[in-house]
């Protein structure tokens, strides 16, 4: 198993940042626009991780 680089950490609490924002967004807020733009960041970050992921694994 390849050990992880620190920026596959960084993205994981970004993932885990936007999910959990956009979650009180939905729940608690009408701010809709805000709720698209954590969305989409937390959709981001998540590729980028599954990315890194795949590519540090060699699979």
């Amino acid at each position: 198993m390849a050990k992880l680089p620190d920026l596959w950490y960084v993205l994981l609490m970004f993932v885990a940042i936007f999910g959990v924002s956009t979650w009180l967004l939905d729940r608690f807020s009408h701010r809709n626009e805000l709720k698209k733009i954590t969305g989409i960041c937390g959709v981001i970050s998540m590729l980028s991780l599954l990315y890194l992921t795949y590519s540090t694994e060699g699979l």
